[in-house]
């Protein structure tokens, strides 16, 4: 009897928190333990296909095995989650992330410029799973007084958008401090183009983290991070942050085109003034969104990322 309990033991169900994902592989954190998992033969937590059903922020059920090695038996229900189009296979999802407080986009408008449609792509996935946005503007040091056009028309556009956004420099440790106090106390994912310096700034607020980056190029001027999996990192007893691959591509999957409107916060809010209840707001007469954007109310970048995700255009972003 005793060696039955024993086993019993050995196999009992345990729960822990998905903090790392290499495809077939998932390490689990519990109270302060890493184990490496599997998960148990094939199935989906969603009605959609997607390359990995499980990601980092999942909070699942595992048992440990004869080897050491935990074998993932199920996941809890996710409050929310961040999901793109698979860039290898077109009818599949790749998910980001899950159970998420915020998101961080960071952007920045040279070395690389960050593509706006990109952006507003992230930002309405964001939006469509109730997840808060917050958009950091990296590498303002490298902007000359020709770039201070672009640069308020940046800000313009995402205010009348709704959304809260700090300028910052990572090398010059310019306004750091202030973004790393918008993350402070939850659970965010860090989330843009290769070469915008996202795990540049998680090194400038986690010294202690140490993530390696590739060597400063004249092109980006900044680090890229070589790692090819999302991971999360805890910076404080409260504070997780999400540090996520730079992504080429956002392309949007689950989303009827009727639903993209209410998204796009500044063009939701305005759309209840448009003649027809039904308008799709690209060519019906008495469009209040139409007449928002001639009246500068309404970022032209905005607006034409919303008719190009309408209408099937900004393939690259796919």
């Amino acid at each position: 009897m005793p060696y039955i309990r024993n086993v019993i033991a050995y196999f009992a169900m345990d729960k822990g928190l998905v903090i790392k994902s290499t495809g077939s592989w998932y390490l689990v954190q519990n109270k302060g333990n890493i184990i490496h998992c599997r998960i148990k033969g094939k199935f989906r937590t969603m009605d959609i296909v997607t390359t990995n059903p499980i990601t980092v922020g999942d909070k699942v059920d595992y048992e440990i095995m004869e080897d050491g090695t935990g074998l993932i038996s199920s996941i809890d229900e996710r409050k929310n989650y961040i999901i793109r189009r698979s860039t290898r296979f077109n009818k599949e999802a790749h998910l980001l992330a899950a159970n998420i407080d915020q998101a961080i986009v960071m952007v920045s408008l040279k070395y690389p410029a960050s593509p706006f449609e990109f952006i507003d792509r992230l930002l309405i996935t964001a939006e469509a799973y109730h997840i808060e946005s917050i958009i950091l503007i990296n590498k303002i040091d490298l902007l000359k007084k020709e770039d201070d056009i672009k640069l308020d028309e940046f800000k313009s556009t995402y205010s009348k958008a709704g959304y809260t956004f700090l300028e910052l420099s990572v090398t010059e440790n310019i306004n750091v401090q202030q973004a790393y106090a918008l993350m402070k106390g939850k659970m965010s994912l860090i989330a843009g183009n290769s070469g915008v310096g996202k795990s540049s700034f998680i090194n400038a607020i986690a010294p202690f983290l140490n993530l390696k980056i590739e060597d400063i190029s004249d092109y980006h001027q900044a680090g890229k991070h070589t790692t090819t999996f999302s991971e999360i990192f805890q910076l404080d007893e409260n504070t997780y942050i999400i540090d996520s691959p730079g992504i080429k591509g956002f392309g949007l999957i689950d989303m009827k085109k009727e639903e993209i409107g209410l998204y796009f916060q500044e063009i939701f809010r305005i759309s209840k003034d448009c003649k027809f209840y039904n308008c799709t707001h690209l060519h019906e007469p008495g469009c209040a969104v139409i007449e928002a954007v001639k009246n500068g109310h309404i970022g032209y970048s905005r607006y034409r990322s919303y008719v190009n995700i309408m209408t099937d255009e900004g393939s690259k972003y796919r």
